[in-house]
């Protein structure tokens, strides 16, 4: 299943891109509006999803990295194992080691993640994210779906 580790190169080459298009073009925390509901705008990130440990002091740029890249090598292990059958699986892995590699690049190069998705309903914005994130929330759900279908089939 090694075939799969393409859509993990596609997934880190589109997060690289689009955060150096987005640090090249935006001005940092200034909306640029893009369609209702969804503007562009530059924002970084210490910590994890949700800036969760964002202002634990430096410590957590290595903590973050260390385990993207230990979950990163376990995921791949475990997509190399899959059978030729299981792609719904093999795709999610991808995806999610693409995510994974592709914050963890901005991780150990600058010590913060670029993030400018900014989804939005009136005042509420939900935290900005970025392709990488994507990513990993595209594969888990169909992890999940698998794990699902799965389940029912036995």
């Amino acid at each position: 299943m090694a075939r799969w580790l393409w859509l993990s190169v596609l997934v880190v080459v589109l997060d690289q891109a689009t955060k150096w298009l987005a640090a090249a073009m935006l001005d940092p925390y200034r909306p640029l509006p893009l369609v209702p509901l969804l503007n562009l705008t530059l924002m970084y990130n210490e910590g994890a999803a949700f800036s969760f440990l964002a202002g634990a002091g430096g410590w957590q740029r290595w903590f973050f990295a260390c385990f993207a890249i230990l979950m990163s090598v376990v995921l791949v292990i475990w997509l190399l194992r899959l059978g030729p059958r299981e792609r719904l699986m093999a795709a999610a892995l991808s995806l999610i080691v693409g995510g994974a590699v592709g914050n963890l690049i901005d991780r150990v190069l600058t010590g913060r993640v670029v993030d400018f998705i900014d989804l939005y309903v009136g005042d509420w914005h939900w935290p900005a994210f970025n392709v990488a994130d994507s990513a990993i929330t595209l594969g888990v759900v169909l992890l999940l779906l698998g794990n699902l279908r799965e389940g029912k089939a036995r």
